[in-house]
Order: C-alpha cells, then sequence, then structure tokens
C-alpha cells in the first residue's frame, strides 16, 4: 500500500531515460547489440568492437557508415529521434535494424558516453559527449575517418542496483562474443573485429562469394558443423528460406547451434522453432537440437518487428503459411540425406523397396495392427512383409558368378559401392572410389523399412477407428470454437469430435493406427498446436512413432549373416531411400574413410 497518494506529474527526462534503459540495456551484450545494429543501418562495410572487462568497463564500436552530421549529433542522443522511420508506412515495412530512437540516449542515461562522427561529404568530424545526466556538452572538434565511434564507459555507475547483477567478466563478455557471432552470420558483406582487453578475438573480413560465406561459417560455428552441413535453397511466392543445416547426425545436447534470421534480423520465435522441430521430427534421438544457420526473407509488411523493445521476437501476419513453409522446405532438404545425395526418380519412388532377408526357418511374417472387435478388422491397417534374398536390384547390375568388380573400377554412380564383407554380423564393410565404407546394416535397413512404411501409409491415408465410448473433455470457449472451425481437418487425420457445450467437446474417434493411445491427451495437444501455431501435426508425429517401432521390429537383426548379393542390394536400396543417412534415431547408418584417412591409420608416407 503506498505511503502516500501523488499528484499526476511528468516525469524527468533522466528518469525516462533509465526507465527505458530498464528494457534495453540488460547488460553490456544489450549495449553491443544496439550500437552495432546502428553501424549496420549506417551502411558499415566495417565494424570494429573493443571491449574492457568484460564490457562493464568500456565497450567501443567504431564504423565506416555514412556518419552524422554535426548538428544531428546532440538530437541524436535525444528520446525517439530517428532517421530510419518517419511515418506509420514506414513502421509496416521495416527494413532497418532499429527505429525505435530509444537505445542511444537510454544507453547514455547509464553510462558515460561519448559520439563521434564524420559525415559523408564533410570536412571535420565532430563529438559530443554525456556523463549520464540530462545535459550533453556542446559538440567538439573529433580527429577520425569517416563513419561514426560510440563510446561508452562505467555502465550502470549511476545505476548501482542494476550493476549488482552483472555476472563475471568472463560471461558478460562470452555473451558480447556470441552476439557478435550471430550478427557476423548474418551479415556476410561486412567485415567484424572483436577485441577484448586488447586482444584480438574474432576477425572477419567481408564475404565476396559463397566459398568466403562458408569460411566465415567455420570460424564462427566450426569446422565439424560445416563438414556436416546441407546448403539450402528453397522459394515459394514471396518467401525465401536459405542457408545451412546440419544433418541429423550431427545434433546437440543442448541449442547452442540454432542460428535464425528474418530479413537479416537474429530472432527467437517460438512459430519458426516448432516448424524446424518438426521437420527433424523422425530423424532425432528424443533430446538432441538440430544446429542451423538459416534466413528467410519475406515480405516486411508481411511480419511485425515491433513486438518487444529488444526486437528479438516477430509476429507474422499469416503464421501458418510460414510455419508450412519452413517445416516443407527443412522436410525435403532432409530427405535428401541419402548416400550420394540427390532425388529419387518416379520410376523409383513408385516402385517398391526390395523385402528383408529371409530369417531362419520363418516362411512368413505378418505385421498387423489390428482393432479390438472383428467388425471393425477391416478397417486395420496392415503390411505384410515376404522376406526374400536382398538381390532384385544387385542382379541387374552383376553377374551371379561376380559379387563386385575389381578393386579401383567401382561406378561413380553407386556411392556405396560394392560389399567386400561383414564384421561381426553387424557391419558390412564395402569398397567405393573413394576408399572404405562401414554401413550399420540393422540401422540402414531400419530406416529403409521405415521408409517403405511411411509411403504405404500415405497411399492408404488415415483410416478413423471409432470410440466405443466417447471421452468428454472439458476446454476454453475459444478452444471449443477452434476444434469445431478445423472439424474437418481433424477428421482427415482420424479424429472425429462433437461439441457437447459451449466449453466442452466429445471425442468419438481417433486414428485406427493408434488404438490403445492416449485419446483425451492426443486431442488436447492437437488443439493446443491449433491454437499457437495454426496447425498440428500431431497425429501425423504418433502415427510416424509407430511405424517406426513397427520398421525397428521387421529389420533384419544383428548377427545375421549375409551374403555379398544381399550386402550389395542392402546398399542400392540406402541410395535410393530417402534420409538413408541415419536411422530413425537420428544415428548415422554409414562412414567414410577416404584412402587418405586410410593411408594416415597406417603412417604411410610419412
Amino acid at each position: 500500500m503506498l505511503s502516500s497518494i501523488m499528484s499526476i506529474h511528468t516525469l524527468p527526462t533522466q528518469l525516462i531515460n533509465q526507465i527505458a534503459a530498464g528494457e534495453v540495456v540488460e547488460r553490456p551484450a544489450s549495449v553491443a547489440k544496439e550500437l552495432i545494429e546502428n553501424s549496420l543501418d549506417a551502411g558499415a562495410t566495417r565494424i570494429e568492437i573493443e571491449v574492457e572487462q568484460g564490457g562493464i568497463k568500456r565497450i567501443q564500436v567504431r564504423d565506416n557508415g555514412v556518419g552524422i552530421h554535426k548538428d544531428e549529433l546532440t538530437l541524436a542522443l535525444s528520446r525517439h529521434a530517428t532517421s530510419k522511420i518517419a511515418s506509420l508506412d514506414d513502421l509496416e515495412q521495416i527494413h532497418s535494424m532499429g527505429f525505435r530512437g530509444e537505445a542511444l540516449p537510454s544507453i547514455s542515461s547509464v553510462s558515460r558516453l561519448k559520439l563521434a562522427s564524420l559525415a559523408s561529404g564533410a570536412a571535420h568530424g565532430w563529438e559530443v559527449s554525456g556523463d549520464g545526466g540530462d545535459n550533453l556538452q556542446a559538440p567538439v572538434p573529433a580527429a577520425l575517418p569517416q563513419g561514426t565511434r560510440v563510446e561508452v564507459v562505467d555502465l550502470f555507475f549511476n545505476t548501482p542496483a542494476r550493476r549488482k547483477f552483472l555476472r563475471t567478466e568472463k560471461t558478460e563478455f562470452g555473451h558480447i562474443e556470441t552476439l557478435v557471432r550471430r550478427l557476423a552470420l548474418a551479415r556476410f558483406d561486412v567485415a567484424f573485429h572483436l577485441q577484448h582487453n586488447r586482444r584480438q578475438l574474432l576477425s572477419l573480413p567481408a564475404c565476396q562469394d559463397r566459398r568466403d560465406q562458408e569460411r566465415r561459417i567455420s570460424d564462427v560455428m566450426g569446422g565439424e558443423f560445416l563438414k556436416n552441413a546441407l546448403h539450402i535453397e528453397h522459394e515459394v511466392l514471396s518467401l525465401r528460406l536459405s542457408g545451412w543445416v546440419a544433418r541429423p547426425s550431427f545434433s546437440r545436447s543442448q541449442a547452442d547451434m540454432q542460428f535464425f534470421y528474418v530479413n537479416n534480423r537474429m530472432v527467437r520465435d517460438k512459430l519458426v522453432t516448432h516448424a524446424i522441430r518438426q521437420a527433424f521430427q523422425d530423424v532425432l534421438y528424443h533430446g538432441r537440437h538440430p544446429a542451423y544457420v538459416l534466413f528467410l526473407e519475406i515480405d516486411p509488411s508481411k511480419v511485425d518487428v515491433n513486438v518487444h523493445p529488444t526486437k528479438h521476437e516477430v509476429r507474422f501476419r499469416e503464421g501458418r503459411l510460414v510455419h508450412d513453409f519452413l517445416f516443407r522446405g527443412l522436410h525435403h532438404a532432409l530427405s535428401e540425406t541419402r548416400p550420394g545425395g540427390g532425388q529419387p526418380s518416379p520410376e523409383e519412388m513408385q516402385t517398391p523397396l526390395p523385402e528383408a532377408p529371409r530369417e531362419p526357418a520363418l516362411e512368413q511374417q505378418r505385421l498387423t495392427m489390428d482393432t479390438p472387435s472383428a467388425a471393425a478388422a477391416s478397417t486395420a491397417w496392415r503390411v505384410q512383409e515376404r522376406p526374400s534374398s536382398y538381390q532384385a536390384s544387385f542382379r541387374a547390375q552383376q553377374p551371379a558368378q561376380s559379387p563386385g568388380p575389381a578393386a579401383g573400377e567401382n561406378d561413380a554412380s553407386q556411392p556405396l559401392g560394392y560389399a567386400l564383407a561383414q564384421v561381426g554380423g553387424v557391419y558390412i564393410l564395402a569398397e567405393n572410389q573413394q576408399g572404405l565404407v562401414l554401413v550399420d546394416m540393422h540401422a540402414a535397413h531400419e530406416r529403409i523399412t521405415y521408409e517403405r512404411f511411411k509411403r504405404s501409409y500415405a497411399g492408404q491415408g488415415v483410416t478413423g477407428q471409432p470410440l466405443l465410448v466417447p471421452i468428454s473433455l472439458n476446454l476454453s470457449s475459444r478452444e471449443v470454437d477452434l476444434a469445431e472451425a478445423h472439424s474437418e481437418l481433424l477428421r482427415e487425420v482420424g479424429i472425429e469430435l462433437s461439441r457437447l457445450g459451449k466449453e466442452s467437446l466429445a471425442v468419438r474417434g481417433i486414428p485406427a493406427l493408434l488404438q490403445g493411445a492416449d485419446a483425451e491427451q492426443l486431442v488436447r495437444d492437437v488443439i493446443t498446436d491449433l491454437v499457437e501455431f495454426g496447425e498440428s501435426r500431431r497425429v501425423q508425429e504418433e502415427i510416424d512413432k509407430m511405424l517406426a517401432t513397427m520398421a525397428c521390429h521387421g529389420s533384419v537383426r544383428a548377427n545375421r549373416r549375409l551374403n555379398r548379393e544381399e550386402m550389395n542390394s542392402l546398399l542400392r536400396d540406402m541410395e535410393r531411400t530417402e534420409r538413408a543417412d541415419q536411422c530413425n534415431h537420428g544415428r548415422p547408418t554409414w562412414v567414410q574413410l577416404s584412402m587418405s584417412e586410410l593411408d594416415k591409420l597406417f603412417m604411410r608416407g610419412q
């Protein structure tokens, strides 16, 4: 309870700026972000960042941008003064990184700041400075090349409570370094140089072509990321997705290699994260995180960047369209993770893959998901395999008496080469043009079987299974309205709902393949997705999990001896199966050892 009631009054300018600083300036990295983004908006092609004591003592950012004229220097430190927007139309189509006009005055209110600039075409440079108060020093002459230099000293010196929340020098500088790396990935056309305590830590020249870009990615994220990365170019209508995404086998234990940019602005967005996670859904371990550097280009009028003062979050005006675009683009790219890459021909997509090798004393294997009652048995989905040798595709290419070509005669059209032997009943050894190939035969066959199941299931569609006893759900009126509006969509994926009241639904059916699943939780999750993202793949994800389990049990097991024809046929199937580079859980299915790597193992030529 207030000790006294104050009359309404206008806040002092200094206090207004310090309140704004609480939103914009969280730590030294926040200062660095605002200053570097100002340099980018000024058209800089070279930005130098100098940091002392983690940025708590000093941050200086210098650029070679267009600069600021003498009579605008003081104005630049005034609240809501900007050169980046002038009207509502500008606000609705923002191309610049910053636009609010709050950053510089907010930073100036909690530090000792010097702003110096030599504008393009001007004869002399000028500098203004402030000490955290309302008054600014008049511009004085300054010697510097074209561009702008901003120096921030003693951050939070006049707000000690804020200073207490800062971490160690190492931690604070770590945030600045991460920020510079993120911005360096956003703008390949700009050179970035970072010093800490007078020690050069990053020196990234501007990139002229894709080779330079990949060199920068390697410098920023490490060579292993680039070694395992797929390059993406995907464009539909006014949306364009480009960048690099790591193969699933390069997954991470934490989300520390996820860089996503919207019109070159780095963002953290729930819709984006959800779409990417779904694209990786059946190629990653649970709890693992994909690694990527991705750029989305979209009409600025179709994305709102004015959601939060730090501008880390955005809001898409057509969220469902963006979600679907991202999912499909990445899903397509990941489908090419097969030996040799490339998409299968239409004929290959229509031709059933060869069956699994016959197990001893096993004449027929039937994998069936039956419904509980005989009356509903016709709605069950069945996959029937008649196991036979892996021989069809191999015999079409090789004489029966010749299990493979002579050494050095491998065909480049067959990236995995030809089988040499089997090791421990688990691995296949093969020789290709590059050297030696090792294949985990169960993991490889599991992916082949899983993709076959998915294609077969997709061809038959989703069959609904009525529940013997409908399940009643209590939801918000908004959720019930949304479920009712999407009833046709839900029916297409096998979910049958009916409205019971303003805030209740009845679940009357779920997909036949998911009999026994927690129907209530499934429907709740689907509706939550519809509320959050405008669409849901929950049902498909659950079906895929079931198919993956079936594929695991239906694949050739360890210690199963294969002859040369069967091994070669498995290799050919891998080469034409989507996502064959990893099993259903994200483990690699094969590895390559080049001749140079083999020579190195045995110290040949040393």
